[in-house]
């Protein structure tokens, strides 16, 4: 089941309730449920616990939620409160290299509890086989863990992201036959039989806030900011983090554990500012920290024209046995990625171009103009391509007008469906009036040391340098999606079923307008066993530190084409079970 917002909502407000002087100690904290305001603590106090977690997004709350209710005493800092707050989210502020390939870097993050699944939109996606394999013609591939090693903890996963069974083919996840995704359609190169499962989209802050109230041993501290990390003098232990708050409050914090979960950027920053032992920052003794930064490559394009009854394809949603939200896509198939020497890629079937008012539809139109209500992870597919001229807004408008039941109609959809439902419908599929669609792909970025997050010499209101991002893509990205599209409109020809028409040369120019899609932050803290291409090994443990450990998609070597968030809390569940085993009994 979802989340009570409005449980919620009354928690968010009431949950700085008893007088300034119970507030301001940690014994009276534990009388109320532990959570503390970092504001409301003595100046220059030192807080301890068994495991210190920096950061209340999903992994975070994840790893506290695996020790609620033990005796392992843990301290989790989130750097907001329970509510955007503008000047905390400007401690995210940056300076990108190129701002037409990368959204500045307080866009699509949270700096709030519950991190980014505040905003995320729900798609959950496991990891593939090939994923974790070397495959020797992407350099830097390969995960030092065998997907197997996190199958224990996917399903676990896929529970505490509220999306259901792990079931990820139409074959495991309903029990009548579905029809086709395209009747008609044969490939040997393509899958159209695995899934994505979407959440309702769950924000792990608020769902998982009154377990974490009612557990003792956990201590959750607001409006905390970790500042940097303080190790031994032989720079193998972490010692003690240093943290601030924006009212001038300072203090420090030790544990027997360390875990930096405050997501990919973020975690990169902190180690590379936290330099009073290694000049270069904690694990970057070999300039890797910052570096193989990547999100995904995704675009739109060309024309499919489907020449079978409009009943013959369905690119639509399915709900699950459980009563989830599924949907299909043609997925590019292992083998055929090794023989072609490509990534990982999937496609959907999509809507045509929303800003174009040549498509004459009167939903999309509808979302066009009501664009400057839309989220900014959303809205920024909304921009980028408009036809030029004072005319393109009176052309939308007319489309509405034209068709003002079809608009009407799909406001109530989304009213009831998406705005208030408690598991919301997850994206807009239009049900065309003919059988003509684009071609929505998602696809993995290869590693790339020259694509980097670092630190500029600007600093943020704490004092901390801010963070510079040169994100770039490289020709293999290119020769992914290029080939994949080749492949997919062969197989469309073969199929006797249709056509797919798209400009070559405009692929490269579509993943341009896209950039650094989807705020995915990946692989700024890579996993490994050689420390000399790698930050962490494969239980999540910085190099040559024996008590600091990451989590989230920065320790990813590889993006694959799946959204990261499952991943990300399967990962969670694993370090935490090796948190559990090196504090022993």
């Amino acid at each position: 089941m979802c989340h009570d917002l409005v449980t919620a909502r009354k928690f968010a407000h009431g949950s700085r309730g008893g007088n300034p002087a119970e507030r301001t100690n940690l014994e009276a904290g534990r009388k109320y449920r532990m959570f503390l305001d970092a504001n409301d603590l003595p100046n220059d106090q030192q807080l301890s616990a068994h495991i210190c977690i920096v950061g209340g997004g999903a992994a975070g709350l994840t790893i506290a939620l695996e020790f609620a209710g033990t005796d392992i005493d843990v301290l989790l800092l989130e750097s907001g409160g329970f509510a955007a707050e503008k000047d905390t989210q400007a401690l995210y502020a940056g300076t990108v290299a190129n701002e037409a390939l990368h959204s500045p870097p307080d866009r699509y993050r949270q700096r709030r509890f519950g991190g980014t699944t505040t905003i995320w939109g729900g798609r959950c996606v496991p990891f593939d086989d090939i994923d974790f394999e070397p495959r020797e013609y992407i350099p830097h591939s390969g995960w030092p863990l065998a997907r197997a090693l996190l199958m224990p903890y996917y399903a676990r996963a896929n529970r505490l992201c509220e999306a259901g069974a792990f079931a990820y083919t139409v074959r495991e996840s309903f029990d009548s036959a579905v029809p086709p995704m395209i009747e008609g359609f044969e490939s040997s190169h393509f899958t159209t039989d695995t899934l994505e499962r979407f959440s309702c989209p769950t924000d792990f802050g608020v769902r998982y806030v009154h377990r974490l109230r009612a557990a003792s041993n956990v201590r959750v501290l607001l409006h905390a900011n970790v500042t940097a990390l303080q190790l031994n003098s032989a720079g193998t232990h972490t010692d003690e983090l240093l943290v601030k708050t924006l009212r001038g409050k300072r203090f420090k914090v030790r544990a027997q554990q360390f875990v930096l979960a405050a997501g990919g950027l973020e975690v990169a920053r902190l180690l590379l500012s936290s330099r009073d032992v290694h000049p270069g920052g904690i694990g970057n003794n070999h300039d890797v920290v910052g570096r193989y930064y990547m999100c995904h490559i995704a675009g739109t394009v060309g024309e499919l024209n489907i020449d079978r009854p409009l009943g013959a394809v369905w690119h639509g949603y399915d709900v699950s046995n459980e009563g989830i939200y599924c949907r299909r896509r043609l997925a590019l198939r292992p083998d055929v990625q090794r023989s072609h020497a490509v990534g990982n890629f999937i496609a959907r079937l999509h809507h045509p171009r929303i800003t174009n008012p040549e498509h004459r539809n009167a939903m999309l139109s509808l979302l066009y103009l009501a664009k400057f209500a839309i989220p900014y992870e959303y809205a920024k597919r909304l921009t980028g391509d408009e036809r030029a001229g004072p005319g393109v807004w009176w052309r939308h408008l007319r489309n509405v007008l034209r068709r003002p039941f079809d608009a009407l109609g799909f406001a109530a959809h989304l009213m009831r469906h998406r705005l208030l439902a408690e598991r919301k419908f997850p994206s807009i599929i239009v049900k065309p009036r003919a059988n003509l669609f684009s071609i929505d792909f998602h696809a993995e970025q290869w590693p790339n040391q020259e694509s980097r997050v670092s630190l500029s010499d600007e600093k943020d209101s704490l004092g901390m340098p801010k963070l510079l991002i040169d994100w770039r893509y490289s020709a293999g990205d290119v020769a992914t999606v290029s080939r994949a599209l080749e492949l997919l409109a062969r197989d469309v020809r073969s199929s006797g079923i249709g056509r797919l028409d798209y400009d070559p040369a405009s692929i490269e120019l579509e993943m341009i307008r896209y950039g650094a899609y989807g705020g995915h932050h990946i692989g700024t803290a890579r996993m490994g066993t050689d420390p000399h291409c790698s930050v962490v090994d494969a239980n999540c443990m910085v190099h040559g530190i024996d008590n600091l450990h990451v989590a989230g998609s920065a320790v990813f070597p590889t993006s694959s084409q799946a959204n990261p968030t499952l991943t990300v809390v399967a990962l969670a569940l694993r370090a935490a079970a090796h948190l559990a085993t090196a504090l022993g009994p």
